[in-house]
């Protein structure tokens, strides 16, 4: 008995030894040493303490035991499990996924397999310097890291066709630098960044696609397809309003043919802790449930897992207009934590242009998406697997949504007191 008491109290020591190292570790890579991330058992880094709470709960709580690599406190990881590792998922989302131009075109090359000369073009400029003697630039790259530019800071087109004619007369001569955003487009395009403009009733009735294709009138309402003059003439060829379709399924087909992020797209299965905490939505009992359903489809592990976002907002960010343009956005979950909520990982799918929002017509302009997430479903897509080198049919489930309460009851269709009602019932 008593050697068990010793024993106990050794343990106890080396404990308490181990929760002042911990605390000074914590103390010294802190900005804030009131604000310290708690690993005790109960707080399990999602609350911020002073370093005596800290102490205390890890006495009375334990520390949670899945926590071996102090990511939350500085130090550095060498597992793909870490948030801050040296593989830099938490620290800047394009430092492993950075996509270099020549992997990008090698990423669409079955999409040129009938037009070798224009793959060879695109290679080509993926390989040419920027100007004779530049060896950090290529023409792709470039206009990809301007292209960057001016999305994250919302430069006008206008503004950056100037820039590109300035920076071609600041580059030496013989630079292949683009002088039009005309210019740049058409290298961009030639990777597969496509879009479709579909037409759109003004009222929301209908897309013109499929059997409405060459209506000039709305067949519900009647209005014209094309743009009114302030004297009501109708301008023929100028859209009344128009959908943006951003198809997701190549976009699919390339996340596979990238080698590192075809590996991480079956993370959920491969290298998912599994230990009763809800970490990733693949421990999710929505997620369970498909797989119990469908288990020929819970078999394929590259099958992927999405939701989409929908919500308005005001793009020209004044508060007192009432324009509301609606984007949908698309997540794909069979990715790590660290990396399915990425700028590089989310998709805009659908981008419904105001100035008034869908409300309960939203379903209308949802319509392509939703014929490639049937397609995704009941037929599935050929894909090619970089990571394992073969090619398999690839298949999606629409698992959530992700709105506010008003997007949820335009998405549900039931706006208003019935909306309410089902509210209640909940």
């Amino acid at each position: 008995m008593d050697k068990e008491w010793m024993r106990k109290d050794r343990l106890s020591l080396e404990y308490e030894i181990g929760i002042e190292s911990f605390l000074q570790f914590a103390m010294s890579n802190a900005n804030d040493p009131n604000a310290i991330p708690c690993p005790c058992a109960r707080c399990g880094n999602l609350k911020k303490k002073n370093v005596q709470t800290i102490r205390a709960h890890l006495i009375y709580n334990g520390i949670d035991l899945t926590y071996h690599t102090w990511i939350w406190h500085g130090e550095r990881s060498m597992t793909v499990n870490s948030m801050n590792g040296t593989n830099g998922f938490g620290q800047d989302e394009h430092a492993s996924f950075a996509e270099e131009p020549i992997d990008m075109v090698h990423a669409v090359y079955d999409s040129y397999a009938e037009n070798p000369s224009q793959f060879n073009k695109l290679l080509e400029d993926a390989e040419k310097s920027l100007y004779p003697g530049c060896t950090k630039f290529t023409k792709l790259s470039a206009i990809m890291k301007l292209f960057n530019l001016k999305a994250k800071y919302g430069w006008s087109d206008n503004s950056f066709t100037d820039l590109l004619s300035l920076f071609r007369e600041m580059l030496p001569d013989d630079n292949e630098l683009p002088s039009s955003l005309y210019d740049a487009k058409k290298s961009l395009r030639a990777l597969g960044m496509e879009y479709v403009k579909i037409h759109a009733c003004p009222n929301d009735c209908i897309l013109y696609r499929k059997e409405y294709e060459d209506l000039a009138n709305c067949p519900t309402c009647g209005t014209s397809r094309w743009k009114l003059s302030n004297k009501s003439k109708v301008k023929e060829g100028v859209r009344a309003k128009v959908l943006w379709y951003f198809p997701p399924i190549p976009r699919f087909q390339k996340m596979f043919r990238d080698k590192t992020v075809s590996k991480e797209l079956t993370w959920h299965s491969d290298k998912r802790i599994c230990d009763g905490y809800l970490r990733h939505p693949a421990d999710a009992p929505s997620w369970k449930l498909v797989d119990r359903m469908w288990p020929d489809f819970a078999s394929e592990t590259r099958n992927l897992r999405l939701a989409i976002s929908a919500d308005g907002i005001n793009p020209h960010s004044l508060m007192s207009s009432s324009y509301s343009c609606w984007p949908i956005l698309m997540i794909t979950y069979n990715l790590p934590p660290w990396l399915c909520m990425k700028r590089k990982f989310v998709m805009l799918t659908l981008l419904i242009s105001g100035p008034r929002q869908p409300g309960n017509d939203i379903d209308v302009y949802l319509a392509p998406l939703v014929d490639d997430l049937k397609c995704l479903w009941d037929e599935c897509v050929e894909a090619y697997d970089a990571y394992r080198q073969e090619s398999f049919s690839l298949r999606a489930v629409l698992l959530w949504t992700i709105n506010d309460f008003p997007a949820y009851g335009n998405m549900s269709g039931c706006f208003g007191g019935a909306f309410r009602a089902c509210l209640e019932r909940l």
